[in-house]
């Protein structure tokens, strides 16, 4: 009995939940193609991706790319689903048995008729769906096309979060985030400057050494998480050299703040897990800081008039004494 063999059919429909570029990425990464052949497999016509697989395979296959975002299905192949089964009140003439020289054989689905120009059992044009086939064939070869089968290791599941790295310049961060370790990065330098204003009370070399190594972690460590923060948002870390242009850095900073990341992987990696309560309590603490920075500058204004206006009655008060 000759074993059923199947297909894997895709007709661009996508998985609940499944973003289309994303998808479109994901397929390009399995296939090992460029985009633009990936985008020819969402037209809507259906697509039959790989043909001739043993049904563990075809579930092989049907799960990669169903995890990749891809709603494929899994349908038998129709020269070996279908056949006739001979019969004692139907039994083919002996002259059927021999190949007649005016029959022909369907190109795509097997099936056995008289010559003609069309397909009696599929309905397909047989001159039009062998030149399709000829042109597929002259774009590319089998073995570099989007069809050809994908290895075993892409039917890995992405990881739904990534892996958080302070000190790296790989990986993402959002808004949250950024603004949480910018803080606790402003927490340590005052620390650390604190200690350089204790070693420059006993040496001024050793401030001056605590001083430049503060100002070089800072640069370092501002750069490696400015560069995931523009990861997180689709854009290159070389971006972050804008912010050393007058006037445009500025803008680009507060920029940096308020566009949102993507919700789904991008080129850079998958999305960054989600904010933990420190990292929150961090990110509001720079409003606290910014409101107690208000306050401090009409406080110390009016607090400075307020001394001296009191000096000034005060000598007014001591005039007549030195008149006298």
């Amino acid at each position: 009995m000759t074993e059923a063999r199947y297909k894997i059919v895709f007709t661009g429909e996508l998985m609940p939940e499944a973003a289309l570029d994303t998808v479109k990425d994901n397929l390009a990464r399995l296939f090992k193609s460029d985009r633009h052949r990936i985008e020819a497999l969402f037209s809507g016509a259906a697509v039959a991706l790989k043909r001739d697989l043993a049904e563990t395979e075809a579930d092989k296959y049907l799960n990669a790319l169903q995890q990749a975002g891809a709603r494929v299905r899994k349908e038998p192949e129709a020269s070996t689903s279908l056949g006739l089964v001979d019969t004692d009140d139907h039994r083919p003439a002996a002259s059927a048995a021999a190949p007649s020289s005016d029959g022909m054989s369907c190109p795509k689905c097997g099936h056995e008729q008289a010559k003609a120009s069309e397909c009696t059992a599929c309905g397909i044009i047989i001159d039009k769906y062998l030149a399709r086939q000829a042109q597929q064939a002259a774009s590319a070869s089998l073995d570099a096309s989007p069809y050809s089968t994908p290895k075993a290791q892409v039917a890995e599941p992405q990881p739904e979060f990534g892996e958080l790295r302070v000190f790296s310049v790989t990986g993402r961060i959002g808004r949250v985030r950024y603004l949480g370790w910018s803080m606790a990065m402003a927490f340590a330098a005052m620390g650390v400057g604190l200690l350089a204003a204790l070693g420059a009370a006993i040496s001024p070399a050793i401030g001056i050494v605590l001083v430049i190594a503060l100002a070089i972690g800072a640069i370092v460590v501002g750069v490696q998480i400015g560069v995931q923060r523009l990861h997180d948002i689709g854009w290159s870390g070389w971006l972050l050299l804008l912010n050393l242009v007058p006037v445009v850095g500025g803008v680009f900073s507060l920029i940096m703040l308020l566009v949102p990341g993507t919700t789904d992987s991008n080129r850079y990696g998958p999305p960054p897990p989600p904010n933990s309560t420190g990292v929150k309590l961090l990110a509001w603490s720079w409003l606290a800081v910014f409101l107690l920075g208000i306050l401090a500058a009409i406080a110390v204004p009016s607090y400075q008039g307020y001394l001296d206006r009191a000096q000034e009655a005060q000598l007014e008060q001591s005039a007549p004494e030195y008149q006298e």
